[in-house]
């Protein structure tokens, strides 16, 4: 087994990172259905425009097994960087082998190195077996206070064909103002 960062310039690792994230999708835990035509296109020049970004990858005899895909964010409540794991899976075939506790130590690794002061990651109600491989790695709900129970994980779905917003810089006190177009 080896743990790499990836490398989005290498063809062996750009290839690795659709095949697995594709893999996750097909997966009843990502939803079930492939990656569109349009994500696997653009999927690795859009991640490398991402500097806070960072994917481990596992291979097994050069075979692509694995992968954490990462992005640093903040924490304003300890003013330092945080960890989160994105996405994160192993391929069905290679599973019970140790893979994911061997990727969760390269990013833990990462992420200490960075400077960040935790990881974080979501995961679905109903994938047990990965909240328990979480658990048993150290990861717990995240709380504030234990009256006010776990945070919980919500989304909002942005229609996209909305005007876009035009940032202007002020000409008369550099603030930054935010104009709708449309």
């Amino acid at each position: 087994m080896e743990i790499i960062k990836a490398d989005f310039a290498s063809k062996r690792d750009a290839e690795a990172i659709v095949y697995l994230v594709n893999e996750y999708a097909l997966d009843e835990m990502g939803g079930g259905q492939s990656l569109s035509d349009f994500t696997k296109e653009n999927l690795i020049s859009e991640l490398s425009k991402r500097p806070s970004c960072a994917v481990f990858i596992a291979y097994v005899k050069g075979e692509a097994a694995g992968i954490a895909i990462c992005f640093e964010v903040f924490s304003t409540f300890k003013c330092k960087l945080v960890l989160n794991i994105h996405d994160a899976v192993v391929v069905k075939k290679f599973r019970g082998q140790g893979l994911a506790r061997a990727l969760f130590e390269a990013v833990e690794r990462f992420a200490i190195t960075s400077g960040c002061c935790k990881m974080t990651l979501e995961v679905l109600e109903g994938n047990t077996v990965a909240q328990q491989a979480y658990r048993n790695f150290g990861f717990s709900g995240y709380e504030l206070d234990p009256k006010m129970g776990n945070a919980l994980f919500f989304e909002k779905e942005l229609d996209l064909r909305q005007p876009p917003i035009i940032q202007k810089k002020s000409t008369k006190d550099s603030a930054l103002f935010c104009v709708f177009r449309g």
